[in-house]
């Protein structure tokens, strides 16, 4: 009886299709104020999307780290996009904040969060990484000493799948 309930269980859940969240083309200004779209900034395998904040004190760690590995995935077409979420009042600091922490990647500034909460992103450091299809592969919420070795390793994982 409980084998049949069981297997009830499993068929009905295989019914259901999961599907990924997918990262629809956006447009946002960039930090020389141009607007870009997502799709013109996308790597060719996958494509690491950091939301941060210059009052986050994690993402004062946890940015040098990806400036790290966006150099170490550039060649294996892995692109990384941060993506500020500072109101009206902190724009001004979002530039020399980037370039402090040496960030050569693309800057986009998500002023109101739109796209913050299109993505269903809660909270600052957030890391998407999405495949070529616009699928959300993996998402990592926050930011402790150490956690860029697991980060890494989840990149490199997904590009030898």
């Amino acid at each position: 009886m409980l084998m049949k309930i069981i297997l009830s269980l499993l068929f009905l859940l295989s019914s259901f299709s999961i599907s990924a969240q997918t990262v629809p083309n956006f447009r946002l200004k960039n930090l020389d104020n141009r607007v870009v779209s997502y799709n013109s900034l996308k790597g060719d395998t996958f494509t690491v999307i950091d939301f941060w904040a210059t009052w986050c004190k994690p993402c004062v760690k946890s940015i040098p780290k990806l400036v790290e590995m966006s150099e170490e995935f550039k060649s294996k077409g892995v692109n990384f996009v941060g993506i500020s979420v500072d109101g009206p009042r902190n724009l001004a600091k979002v530039k020399p904040f980037a370039r402090s922490l040496g960030v050569e990647y693309p800057v986009l500034l998500d002023v109101n969060s739109d796209i913050m909460a299109r993505l269903r992103v809660r909270a600052v450091p957030s890391m998407l990484v999405v495949n070529s299809d616009d699928e959300i592969v993996y998402y990592h919420e926050g930011y402790k000493s150490g956690e860029e070795k697991m980060i890494r390793e989840e990149i490199l994982k997904l590009l030898e799948e």
